[in-house]
């Protein structure tokens, strides 16, 4: 890991020292000294200055830069056919969009390809081929892979291109790949998403980007085709917002699966107990969604235990780097780990239900259907 952020890092700095030779030929003399058209200077773009420099000329020619988004002309690429990001994908394709697609497992993509996607052997052939990229991978490992090695995304897009992570991810490796674009002459935008596998499927999603604001509006049409997007912020905003999201689903969670226990235990019909509270105060997308699969049994993911467990973990870190005590997110990232270690890695987060099931030696009664 080490080379590869070395080598990355050298990347950005070769980058960045190209575009500041540009400039100075566009310029016809040192940057130091030139005037803006507002008043005072420019400073020289020295090594403590320069991505600040480089971010400002690339967020004002932005717009200019990108082509405008429109199935007609605009060519996407997709990484990642996992539950969700198969179905995000298939979306665009229906809105007429031409798509090239890689998934590390092709016959998971079969399907995208039979609807009109082409498939690409490598990510760097994906962004070879595209003006915007779109990854919804795994692991925070999975993103750098697919983005920033010598055979990810980045390595083959050209100036001008996007990359769009959607991978519930680090905000930290989300200004990386920011910076990695920038050096490029490229965008990134970091979007993750919340709402699930029915979110996906019906396009419903609530996406979170950070980024360049004028780039992230630039993507609207695209947007549009998933759910709903807000901006938070700069780079790293969008994954700080998912973590923030994930905590607050994280004990939301608890108490959905504990209010079923506890009505159980108390000699309550859940789905009665359920029916009784869901258009109150209590009520919760969670209950939602996974409210009658529990009552069912049905732990197939619609965002699997083993990501959760990731993003927990993710979100226990930037804790702990914040100086930030979250004693329930804490609780919940055990519970889950403690569904993983029993063999829920690949079920779905209502498995949550299992680990205090295990821990009260009870068991919820299932209704069929």
């Amino acid at each position: 890991a080490a080379p590869r952020r070395a080598q990355q890092e050298r990347r950005i700095q070769e980058g960045a020292a190209s575009m500041q030779r540009l400039l100075v030929r566009a310029l016809g003399g040192p940057i130091r000294s030139v005037a803006r058209a507002g008043g005072g200077v420019l400073c020289s773009p020295c090594a403590a200055t320069a991505p600040v420099f480089l971010r400002r000329i690339a967020s004002a020619s932005a717009t200019d830069t990108m082509k405008p988004v429109d199935p007609s002309s605009t060519r996407l690429g997709w990484i990642g056919t996992g539950v969700m990001g198969k179905a995000m994908c298939g979306h665009l394709l229906a809105a007429g969009y031409k798509v090239t697609v890689y998934s590390r497992t092709m016959s998971k993509a079969e399907d995208l390809v039979s609807q009109g996607a082409t498939a690409a052997s490598t990510p760097r052939e994906v962004g070879v081929n595209s003006d915007i990229v779109f990854s919804m991978v795994g692991y925070p490992s999975d993103v750098e892979q697919v983005l920033l090695s010598d055979t990810g995304v980045l390595a083959g897009l050209a100036a001008g291109g996007v990359v769009v992570d959607m991978t519930t991810s680090q905000p930290s490796l989300a200004r990386r790949i920011d910076a990695a674009a920038l050096a490029q002459g490229c965008f990134a935008v970091d979007a993750p998403v919340s709402g699930g596998d029915v979110g996906a499927r019906n396009a419903k999603l609530s996406i979170m980007s950070g980024g360049d604001k004028s780039v992230v509006q630039a993507l609207e049409p695209l947007w549009s085709k998933l759910g709903t997007c807000r901006y938070l912020g700069p780079s790293g905003s969008g994954q700080s917002c998912k973590m923030a999201n994930q905590v607050t689903i994280a004990t939301c969670m608890i108490g959905l699966v504990e209010g079923l226990l506890y009505a159980h235990k108390a000699g309550l019909d859940v789905g009665q107990y359920l029916e009784a509270v869901r258009g109150g105060a209590a009520g919760s997308k969670s209950m939602e969604l996974y409210g009658e699969r529990l009552l069912k049994g049905d732990m197939e993911p619609g965002f699997m235990t083993k990501h959760f467990v990731k993003d927990l973990g993710i979100a226990l870190q930037e804790c702990q780097d914040m100086k930030l005590s979250l004693p329930g997110l804490a609780l919940a990232q055990q519970l889950y780990v403690s569904v993983e270690a029993c063999g829920g890695a690949d079920l779905g987060t209502q498995a949550l239900l299992q680990a205090l099931e295990r821990l009260n030696q009870v068991t919820l009664p299932t209704k069929a259907g």
